[in-house]
């Protein structure tokens, strides 16, 4: 077991015993509290700190920041770029990767990455009701009576929407900075329900999906996701 954590990158073999002799570690829902136990990574549900851990070491999950104008595809028959561009490496080297959702060619920001088909699977659907937050600059100054309406719902051509938070952050010159939070998925959600309520959409950014932040990572760039974000996302499509 401690093997098994140190690999992980939770602790080293030595703090991993400290951790088990504490009690902080859970295998398929039972504390370990005896060293030396053998699990097999790749079926055992290990917790530490009641946080879910990947122990399977083959397991990829990178956050990715989606730069305007490229395509959420791993590849791009009018030859436009696309974040398979992006992963192009990784790919060459075997990883078969899922991107989770999509993005528009115009919308930028956070795109997870990942090898898990099943993580993959379950963070798009909508069951699981995973939240999303978006930064929306638009035309036009929202008034309070924008964000009453659109979390009450609003009337689309395929059905009824709504948003479970709204913040108006910036007003002026004949535009708005937004912030909405959803876990709607369906396609191009966000530019809709604005242009229905009279706000077009100029720029559209999602900086959060789930327990995964986008923070000031770069344009175009990837990073692998820590442990903590990695075990929350399994928790949150109880995987």
């Amino acid at each position: 077991m401690q093997k098994v954590l140190a690999k992980a990158g939770v602790a080293s073999r030595r703090a991993a015993e400290e951790m088990i002799a504490q009690g902080r570690v859970e295998v398929d829902g039972a504390i370990v509290v005896e060293q030396g136990l053998r699990i097999n990574p790749d079926l055992a549900v290990v917790r530490v700190d009641g946080t879910r851990v990947m122990v399977r070491d083959e397991l990829v999950h990178v956050a990715m920041n989606k730069p305007r104008g490229w395509q959420s595809t791993m590849s791009d028959d009018l030859g436009r770029p696309c974040i398979g561009d992006i992963v192009a490496e990784r790919v060459a080297a075997g990883q078969r990767l899922f991107h989770v959702g999509r993005l528009d060619a115009d919308t930028e920001g956070l795109l997870l990455l990942t090898n898990d088909g099943d993580l993959a699977h379950r963070l798009m659907h909508p069951s699981f009701e995973v939240s999303k937050t978006y930064l929306a600059t638009v035309t036009g100054e929202v008034n309070r009576s924008v964000g009453k309406r659109l979390k009450e719902g609003v009337e689309l051509d395929d059905g009824p929407a709504r948003v479970d938070r709204f913040q108006v952050l910036e007003l002026g010159e004949g535009r708005s900075l937004v912030k909405l939070v959803l876990h709607e998925g369906r396609k191009h959600i966000v530019r809709r329900l604005l242009d229905a309520v009279g706000f077009p959409v100029t720029r559209l950014v999602r900086t959060n999906l789930g327990p995964v932040v986008l923070g000031d990572q770069r344009p175009g760039t990837l990073r692998v996701l820590g442990r903590d974000e990695i075990g929350k996302l399994y928790e949150a499509v109880s995987l």
